[in-house]
């Protein structure tokens, strides 16, 4: 809704009596029939000014009172005492205010303007309509405030109609299109929202944004083959596009059309009008691909190369996670701890990275990363388990049986980690030269893996 400019200034003529100036004696105060009421209505008005600016609403509404008493016909005082009620969520008595201004002024925008929002205010969708209908004719803003309050009122057909006089007669509009859409999600008629799309493309096809919502329209609705045809359509009309290619990438892998869709995404990971993350949503769904079709790993380390110093967390592990597929574990490690660089405290990557050293003997390192990581994330048994299997490892049973009994109290309805808690304690109490503790655990152990067969 508009912001109006404080009326006041521009009243001020209205409130100050002419008089001849030249035999006015300012020192002396006028007592003929209209001074005094004219002083005592200007004192009290400024006085209800004063007391507003300074967010004092109810004595500028005692004020404002005193003014209506002393003159009535002034509109501008029931004005400012429908804003002051405004104030203080004193709805009823606003809305009396300024039915009563709007009564003596029906033509007055800024009074109009006031009463549609108290409606809005008290979500009186039908007053606030009939409020705006007569607004309508001083700015188009308006008028698409009326299409916000039929959606409201459920009048879609009104509203549409708003907005397609508003889109005929500016042009399409941002703001509008999230409220044509608003309406085509309500109503579920996706069927007018891509026959309006259909004409925009035909009434200006040199406009690359319209044909990329009526492909990812087409693609909403489950008629890709439209959305391909589309999307090759704006190729061949603007060859430069960047932003096509985030959609055909997609189209030319269900197509079994590799060699398109690697071009593709090579153009959207080298163009720096596509954001990061989208650049990361192409490249995952790349991995992705390759990890079921491994002959084109090459175009995989290609484009990894293309994006090497644009990599998001997500990528990385991505990444990670296809290496160890292939059981590359090294290679993976690597990608997991450059994700680590840039998310220091996100656990499932930390896991990753310590169980990747583990399996590659780096037992100092996960010793001193599992035992740093506990201070984060106290209450994680796993970490207490990695550190306990680091340190048999590395011949320090004492160590890992003090991790492992800590990290034992953690473990809640996880019989598999349990047992392998008892495991590690069977080792560490095996190194430490204590049998009887040994078997005990390794007795512990196995119950509770039969328990699970």
């Amino acid at each position: 809704m508009k912001r109006k400019l404080n009326i006041v200034i521009l009243l001020l003529g209205i409130l100050i009596p002419q008089a001849n100036y030249a035999q006015v004696d300012f020192n002396k105060r006028p007592n003929d029939d209209l001074g005094d009421v004219e002083d005592m209505f200007q004192e009290n008005f400024f006085e209800a000014l004063k007391q507003s600016g300074i967010e004092n609403h109810q004595r500028a509404i005692d004020a404002l009172l005193k003014c209506e008493k002393l003159d009535n016909s002034k509109t501008v005082v029931y004005y400012e005492l429908g804003k002051n009620y405004i104030a203080l969520k004193n709805f009823g008595a606003a809305e009396d205010a300024l039915k009563k201004a709007t009564s003596k002024e029906p033509e007055n925008e800024w009074y109009l303007d006031q009463l549609y929002e108290v409606y809005n205010l008290q979500n009186d969708t039908d007053k606030a309509i009939k409020t705006v209908k007569q607004l309508v004719k001083y700015h188009p803003d308006y008028r698409q405030d009326l299409a916000s309050l039929y959606i409201k009122a459920k009048k879609y057909k009104d509203a549409l109609k708003i907005l397609d006089d508003l889109d005929a007669e500016f042009g399409v509009n941002q703001d509008r299109d999230y409220l044509r859409n608003e309406i085509y999600n309500l109503t579920g008629n996706d069927d007018d929202r891509i026959e309006n799309l259909e004409e925009r493309v035909k009434a200006n096809p040199g406009n690359e944004t319209n044909y990329l919502n009526l492909i990812y329209r087409y693609s909403e609705t489950g008629d890709t083959k439209k959305a391909f045809e589309t999307a090759k359509e704006l190729l061949k009309i603007h060859p430069e596009s960047r932003l096509v290619h985030l959609a055909l990438y997609k189209f030319y892998l269900d197509a079994n059309e590799p060699k398109n869709a690697i071009l593709s995404m090579k153009t959207v990971l080298q163009s720096p009008e596509i954001n990061p993350d989208a650049k990361a949503k192409v490249f995952n769904d790349f991995v992705n691909f390759v990890s079921k079709n491994p002959e084109y790993e090459k175009d995989l380390i290609e484009i990894t190369a293309l994006i090497d110093t644009d990599k998001s967390t997500k990528t990385l592990t991505e990444l990670g996670q296809y290496y160890l597929k292939l059981n590359d574990k090294p290679k993976a490690l690597q990608y997991f701890e450059e994700a680590l660089k840039q998310d220091t405290k996100n656990f499932t990557i930390i896991k990753d990275v310590l169980l990747l050293q583990l399996d590659l003997n780096m037992d100092d390192k996960v010793v001193a990363k599992s035992k740093e990581t506990i201070e984060l994330f106290p209450a994680q048994p796993i970490l207490y388990l990695i550190n306990g299997v680091a340190n048999n490892k590395l011949k320090q049973p004492k160590k890992a049986i003090e991790s492992l009994e800590t990290g034992l109290d953690y473990v809640i309805d996880d019989a598999k980690m349990e047992a392998d808690f008892y495991t590690q304690l069977s080792l560490a109490h095996k190194l430490n030269n204590n049998i009887t503790k040994s078997e005990a655990f390794t007795k512990k152990a196995e119950a509770l893996i039969k328990q699970q067969q």
